[in-house]
């Protein structure tokens, strides 16, 4: 059955109210969060291993670096979207570092993120 562009969200739109949209809202920026820093973490540690080549170990650094300046190309101040270029950087380092994630490295990042905002962090975040 094709449905109408109008159909199709007027569906989605049923389920839309203030008090639930912020809600979701609320929930998901603290999982986008953490996950966002879980990322961080994982790069911060695995730049630490002897084994990880200079040229990995500086795109690494490169996108801390980027992370932690708050003057960039989208300011982080921006609620919503200051974090996307923030969140590529560190995606694009990951890409590069990831034949040197192992679970040891995991597992001190997700120490660390649990070690600086509790246990609950570590809800709802992709391993």
């Amino acid at each position: 059955m094709n449905e109408s562009h109008d159909e199709r969200y007027g569906n989605y739109a049923q389920e839309y109210s203030q008090p639930r949209f912020f809600e979701k809202l609320c929930d998901q920026a603290k999982v986008i969060g953490a996950s966002l820093i879980y990322k961080a973490l994982q790069l911060f540690y695995v730049a630490q291993k002897p084994e990880v080549p200079l040229k990995v170990k500086a795109t690494i650094y490169g996108a801390l670096g980027y992370f932690i300046l708050p003057f960039d190309v989208i300011p982080d101040m921006i609620f919503g979207v200051g974090y996307g270029d923030d969140a590529t950087a560190l995606l694009v380092a990951l890409g590069i570092a990831h034949m040197y994630i192992d679970e040891d490295v995991r597992e001190q990042a997700k120490q660390k993120l649990a070690d600086l905002f509790g246990e609950e962090a570590l809800n709802g975040l992709d391993t």
